[in-house]
């Protein structure tokens, strides 16, 4: 049975490939050639790699291969199915140039591994894991309480999914939560809460977007202004607690779920926190370590960012302005910076309370990299696709079909741009990458300084987050694996029908926005309508 399921795979990923070199006359033959001579550039081919990838992911489980052979078929059609050419850019522009443009993230990832190692082998998770059982005694309060900690942890979601899954997975593990829905806990606030944070590396990523646009505003003014309409990460934090007090699960998550809770069977990848540490561990020797690496991955960011003045990384200066150097900032360059800070100062700390050995702190600096190989793989596999993408002209295509809509659907266009953005982040993989090609179409399209304006912005802020909460090789949702330490494609597979059914919801409300412009109104509406949608899953899943 083995043998003929990994047949049947592979016949599938090579039907893909097959059906790709098949199709190729017929856009030879209707596509516009780009600078570089492709035929299949601004055309919807552009999206057929990420399709590729996902889709098989979903059918084989396996996320490695199928990232792979998304990026072939991408480089392939860029290269119009030159070999030589192809396997260059494959490995030059593709996974070299991944590599390198997100280094600084892949030594934060290892830093972080490390730290959780030192702090489980100092007893410190194992510490946190006695009180919590101790205090925290229901299922409700262990994922109310990863709710929280991830709405309190803003700055960045990189950050924040990496933290929360550390400190979180003793507590949800003691109440046989599967590793699947922490993760899907920890995804579903990391970006939502960025996205409405105006202090956050989004909120700067937005504002550097809109800041030269002809919004009537300033960049951060019109951010704060679409948080009462983003309505996907708004209702995703009305569905997250409906969910755990209504104590309702559907889908893949079911499953998952009743067998943590029947068997203990939690999913959890084998890594360094199934250590049980030293006894003599306590609750400060994992709150401290936190806390030190809390504060100065916030001092890293706005270091880069300027805050005390021009620095090697950046010529402009924003002395003393705490937005503007956010704005300013490099979290690829700041979350390094303060992490190794944090791993310098958590090694003295548990050596000085002489809970581990020098030489066992050292060695749970490999046990941090080992641990984090999974996501830096993925990651290094995502962004490579997410390139390939880009040099089929996605986002060109993208454009000129947002402005076609543009013309007939006025008051029906802030669902269409939600959809759009959903559509666009979830083949790429970003939110940043959507948003940037977005904003400038939505400023485009609707008058300065109008409400409407205001709710285009947010439904292409929310389907954005939307997208990217969905989507396999969303770098956000590979950070939620990481630090629930789970499966990746049983994190997607389990979050989606959860992640779409918000969305459904928001689309309704974005079209009762676009009628509608009034937050005192279209808020409320859409909560009520989420909590309706909440009940009536509830009442379903109960009869069946």
């Amino acid at each position: 049975m083995m043998r003929a399921k990994k047949r049947s795979v592979l016949s599938l990923g090579g039907l893909f490939v097959l059906v790709a070199l098949a199709l190729c006359p017929t856009a030879l033959a209707a596509g516009e050639a780009s600078a570089g001579g492709s035929p299949f550039y601004n055309t919807f081919w552009a999206f057929l790699p990420p399709v590729v990838a996902i889709l098989l992911a979903l059918v084989t489980k396996e996320a490695y291969s199928s990232l792979f052979i998304g990026i072939l078929i991408g480089a392939m059609l860029h290269c119009n199915f030159a070999p030589v050419d192809t396997l260059d850019t494959v490995i030059g522009d593709g996974l070299v140039t991944a590599i390198g443009d997100n280094a600084g993230i892949f030594l934060f990832l290892v830093i972080l591994g490390a730290i959780v190692a030192l702090v489980n082998a100092a007893g410190g998770s194992a510490a946190f894991g006695r009180w919590a059982e101790k205090n925290i005694r229901t299922r409700v309060g262990a994922m109310l309480a990863t709710f929280v900690l991830g709405i309190l942890i803003f700055i960045d979601d990189y950050f924040n999914c990496l933290t929360v899954g550390s400190v979180m997975r003793p507590v949800t593990d003691g109440h046989r939560i599967s590793r699947a829905k922490l993760a899907y806990l920890i995804d579903a606030t990391a970006a939502p809460v960025c996205m409405i944070a105006p202090v956050s590396s989004w909120a700067a990523a937005v504002s550097g977007v809109a800041a030269n646009l002809d919004t009537g505003v300033s960049g951060i003014q019109l951010f704060v202004q679409a948080i009462p309409f983003n309505f996907y990460s708004l209702l995703t934090f009305v569905f997250i607690i409906g969910m755990a007090v209504l104590g309702l699960d559907y889908g893949p998550m079911k499953r998952h779920e009743e067998l943590a809770r029947e068997s203990g069977e939690l999913g959890a990848l084998d890594s360094v926190d199934n250590e049980a540490g030293n006894p003599k561990g306590r609750v400060m020797d994992l709150v401290l370590p936190v806390v030190v690496l809390i504060t100065f991955c916030v001092v890293g960011m706005i270091y880069v960012g300027g805050f005390w003045g021009a620095n090697r990384w950046t010529a402009d200066s924003y002395a003393g302005d705490f937005i503007g150097s956010f704005g300013n900032t490099d979290a690829f360059v700041g979350l390094p910076w303060g992490a190794i800070v944090a791993l310098v100062l958590t090694i003295a700390y548990v050596v000085g309370r002489r809970l581990i050995r020098f030489q066992d702190a050292m060695a749970c600096i490999p046990k941090g990299f080992i641990a984090m190989v999974p996501p830096i793989t993925i990651l290094t596999l995502a962004v490579s696709l997410k390139t390939m993408t880009g040099f089929l002209g996605a986002d060109v295509f993208v454009e000129g079909v947002m402005k076609g809509a543009s013309q007939g659907l006025y008051s029906l266009l802030p669902a269409v741009i939600f959809v759009v953005a959903c559509l666009l982040a979830f083949a790429s993989g970003t939110s940043w990458g959507t948003f940037g090609i977005l904003i400038p179409i939505v400023t485009a399209i609707f008058p300065a300084g109008s409400t409407l304006l205001t709710v285009g912005i947010s439904a292409c802020l929310a389907g954005a987050v939307c997208g990217d909460h969905c989507s396999p090789i969303s770098d956000t949702t590979i950070m939620a694996s990481a630090g629930a330490q789970c499966d990746h494609v049983q994190h997607v597979s389990t979050q989606l029908p959860y992640a779409v059914t918000v969305a459904a919801v928001s689309f309704v409300s974005y079209i009762i926005a676009g009628f509608v412009p009034n937050v005192f109104v279209a808020l409320p509406v859409a909560v009520g309508l989420m909590v309706v949608t909440l009940l009536v899953i509830k009442a379903r899943v109960a009869k069946g």
